[in-house]
């Protein structure tokens, strides 16, 4: 109690000069300060209370749509690791069956555009303006049929004829073999 006391004696002693002004001040200039007072109170109350939860709410639903998405992707490679799973052979395959089966699905896909060179268990593959799609979906085939992955990629965008717009990417990639499917 007696902390109290010696907070208020200063706190009135400083309020003193404010108390004189206002007693001097006309009905009227008391009624406007107070209703400035009033617009300053609610401008604070909205800026610090109203606006962030009216924002919130203004944006809950674009926040939910790229939820719900990411929550699809993540389903999505979710069932994919699945589907590896329960493909995945028992047993290992020779690397000559898995060697012929990616030179067989690169001819397929690509053609002329791809040239694969063994290096041991890891492929080389050289492209020349392959086409994007044709490569993305060779890479798709790739990982899903041998689990072999993309070690390493240096591609750049090829140039493509005047009259077709397909994207074309030129360079090379290394494909790592799991381990399963070494000699």
């Amino acid at each position: 109690m007696k902390t109290s006391a010696s907070l208020a004696a200063p706190l009135a002693q400083a309020l003193q000069p404010l108390r004189a002004r206002w007693q001097q001040l006309a009905a009227r200039e008391q009624n406007l300060v107070l209703a400035a007072g009033a617009v300053v109170a609610l401008a604070l109350l909205w800026s610090l209370a109203v606006a962030p939860a009216l924002h919130s709410l203004g944006t809950a639903p674009a926040r939910h749509a790229q939820a719900d998405q990411q929550l699809q992707r993540m389903l999505k490679m979710q069932a994919q690791a699945q589907q590896l799973r329960q493909h995945a052979p028992s047993q290992p395959q020779p690397v000559g069956n898995t060697q012929a089966l990616l030179q067989q699905s690169l001819q397929a896909e690509l053609g002329a555009s791809a040239k694969m060179q063994w290096l041991g268990n890891r492929a080389q593959v050289t492209l020349t303006a392959a086409p994007a799609s044709a490569l993305a979906r060779w890479l798709a085939q790739v990982r899903d049929n041998t689990h072999a992955a993309a070690s390493e990629m240096k591609l750049s965008r090829a140039a493509a004829p005047a009259a077709d717009a397909t994207t074309r990417w030129s360079g090379s990639l290394m494909l790592e073999l799991p381990d399963r499917a070494a000699p």
